[in-house]
């Protein structure tokens, strides 16, 4: 079922979400195909469970096209609970951002280029990858909505956040830099 998602100014966006304890559940099932039929519906390349009202340490991702992103290279259709974040590097990357609580804005958003994270999947098995460029963005910026933060509270230089349609005229996306 496609869930409404919340956006920006929702105070429970601001809530730091619970870990989930019970795995292999009914609930979790449903949960988790809410999420990725409203990831889908919107054409995201992630979605958090607070972003649809569920205060629970769970984010899915995955991108093998996606029109929002066209040059982004693909990243594995993943569900990640409880999440550990670990950057392999002080290296940053800047760049575009968008996001399905921040409709019709972009902004240019610092994240680690290498790292390496944790979890469990739906059932409960623990697994860990090490990535970099933007499957390691797509997962801090997931993650980032566990703790309470939306990505504009990381643009450094509101010069390069706005709305897509007055930052670049005519386009949906950034030109390619």
């Amino acid at each position: 079922m496609i869930r409404e998602v919340l956006r920006m100014g929702d105070a429970r966006l601001l809530q730091v979400a619970k870990p989930l304890e019970r795995f292999g559940t009914p609930e979790l099932a449903a949960l988790l195909a809410d999420m990725h039929d409203t990831m889908a519906h919107l054409n995201g390349a992630g979605l958090a469970a607070p972003q649809i009202g569920v205060g629970l340490r769970v984010v899915i991702f995955g991108v093998q096209t996606n029109p929002r992103y066209p040059r982004a290279e693909a990243v594995p259709e993943t569900v990640l609970v409880n999440p550990v974040l670990e950057p392999l590097a002080a290296d940053q990357d800047e760049d575009w951002e968008g996001c399905l609580s921040v409709p019709g804005l972009r902004g240019v958003v610092p994240r680690f280029r290498y790292l390496r994270y944790s979890g469990r999947d739906e059932r409960g098995e623990r697994f860990e990858r090490t990535v970099e460029g933007f499957h390691a963005r797509v997962v801090q910026h997931e993650c980032d909505h566990l703790d309470g933060i939306l990505y504009p509270m990381r643009v450094r230089d509101f010069r390069r956040f706005g709305f897509i349609e007055e930052l670049f005229p005519g386009e949906e996306l950034p030109p390619e830099e």
